[in-house]
């Protein structure tokens, strides 16, 4: 750079409003309100569409409906998450979370795996009197619950050997395997299917089904699931939405942890499991 150069000279006019604009969207503005987010950034409104439709085109940002905006996208927490390898679980979990839970009407819930219990990390309850009673910090065993199950399911098949050769399984329901040979062929069909359902498994008249969660590695690292009254899961079609809803958001945690690997279709394989 010579002496009569600044470093301004170098900087791109376009790129730095595209900048400007993530910022904004980062820090919460949504930009529900096109007009008045191109005075406060004092972009032109028509450059401002186009940012917008080209941020979007590389999922950089995502369209959150009609009144609701913008939010940042998968592609660039991706990228920071690939950058740094950071991102806290939990604070990826929630919103998500809360969006199955809304859109459901079920409690969802994130779990860890520790040794042969599975750890309740997340909790998110609808507003009625058949919300789940699990609190966060919850321990079940792994063996009995679906956020165990799929968990367990993803692991080499050593180290369930090593977990439950020597370790006697309690049984909550008759459909609890209690023994090694059991677990594995429990744990074969939940892989197989890429979901774990319970109908009335670990507690009567409630279902849950649990989806797992991969980090930049491809490693297993947790499970979400959701649960709720058997009556909330009645029905072909709304088990099918169910799954596709709990796929979606254990996809959307394991992409913003930087897996970049690709789920096998399980529609079908969970239509046979569920009979």
């Amino acid at each position: 750079m010579s002496d009569t150069e600044s470093e301004t000279d170098y900087l791109s006019p376009p790129i730095l409003r595209a900048m400007h604009l993530l910022r904004h969207v980062a820090e919460g503005g949504t930009v529900a309100n096109v007009a008045r987010t191109a005075r406060e950034l004092k972009i032109n409104r028509t450059t401002l569409l186009r940012l917008l439709h080209t941020l979007e085109s590389e999922q950089f940002i995502e369209y959150q409906g009609e009144g609701r905006g913008w939010r940042i996208g998968l592609g660039l927490i991706g990228l920071a998450a690939q950058a740094f390898f950071s991102e806290d679980l939990v604070q990826l979990a929630v919103p998500i979370a809360s969006r199955l839970t809304e859109t459901l009407g079920l409690s969802a819930h994130l779990g860890v795996l520790e040794e042969r219990e599975v750890i309740y990390v997340v909790r998110r309850t609808p507003n009625h009197a058949f919300a789940s009673n699990i609190r966060v910090g919850s321990r079940l065993p792994a063996h009995a619950t679906v956020l165990g199950r799929i968990i367990l399911a993803h692991l080499p098949p050593e180290r369930i050997i090593q977990l439950y050769r020597d370790s006697s399984m309690d049984a909550a329901t008759t459909h609890t395997p209690t023994t090694l040979a059991d677990l594995q062929r429990q744990l074969q069909m939940d892989r197989q299917t890429g979901l774990a359902w319970s109908d009335g498994y670990f507690e009567p008249s409630i279902v849950s089904v649990a989806s797992a969660i991969f980090d930049a590695s491809g490693s297993v690292v947790a499970a979400l699931n959701v649960s709720g009254q058997a009556s909330s899961f009645a029905g072909a079609d709304r088990r099918e939405t169910i799954e596709r809803e709990v796929l979606r958001g254990a996809d959307e945690i394991s992409r913003r942890m930087g897996w970049v690997g690709r789920r096998q279709d399980v529609t079908e394989e969970a239509a046979l499991a569920r009979g």
